[in-house]
């Protein structure tokens, strides 16, 4: 096992970087300077905590994400803009899964809108049904 570092030593203790500096430099806690850095071990570590280091482990958790962009032609600026609001408001509302962003862009000259969604997969699914219901003509 490679010696904890002080970012490493502060971020298992929850103190902050400055007290474990200076509890190595008052001799409190055993540590080896390697050029201008200080590495503690394991043992060094145990033997100043009086208890068994658990290492954090690594949480991993599978997250879908979907990026999506609808264009969507031949629209005005006043429905561009009741749309986009409706959209924003929805993806604010939105479950827990996580946050949806949103965001839209205008194109005046061509009466065009892209709508550009990032998000979970079922509230990007929600999030695609209401445009498709609000852009019905």
């Amino acid at each position: 096992m490679q010696p904890y570092s002080v970012e490493q030593v502060a971020n298992l203790l929850g103190l902050h970087v400055k007290t474990v500096r200076n509890y190595v430099r008052d001799g409190k806690l055993k540590a080896v300077r390697i050029g201008k850095q200080y590495r503690i071990t394991r043992e060094d570590l145990e033997a100043f905590t009086g208890q068994p280091v658990v290492p954090e482990t690594v949480r991993r958790h599978r997250a879908v994400e979907v990026s999506s962009v609808v264009q969507v032609d031949a629209i005005g600026r006043e429905q561009t803009d009741r749309l986009s609001n409706a959209l924003i408001a929805a993806a604010n509302s939105g479950s827990a899964e996580g946050k949806l962003r949103v965001e839209t862009i205008y194109d005046e000259v061509r009466a065009s809108l892209k709508i550009i969604v990032i998000g979970g997969v079922a509230d990007t699914a929600a999030l695609l049904a209401i445009v498709d219901a609000l852009t019905k003509e």
